[in-house]
């Protein structure tokens, strides 16, 4: 194993991960609050959960996304 490959590798999925996730939770929001479903003040639970089927990970991390 070349360990910098690795770390490499983990930080490009990580980012695309982050990425990605935002731009999907800020259109939900965006869309939510245009159909009054969301006031705009709310708290929301989140949750995710990273799997590596040839490793046998998973792994849930919960949270929450304040919208103020």
């Amino acid at each position: 194993m070349d360990p910098e490959t690795f770390n490499l590798s983990i930080r490009k999925f990580l980012k695309m991960v982050g990425v990605n996730s935002q731009r999907e939770i800020e259109q939900a929001v965006r869309e939510a609050l245009e159909a009054k479903r969301l006031g705009g003040d709310e708290a929301l639970a989140a949750r995710v959960t990273l799997e590596i089927p040839a490793l046998g990970v998973r792994v849930p991390f919960e949270g929450e996304i304040r919208l103020k």
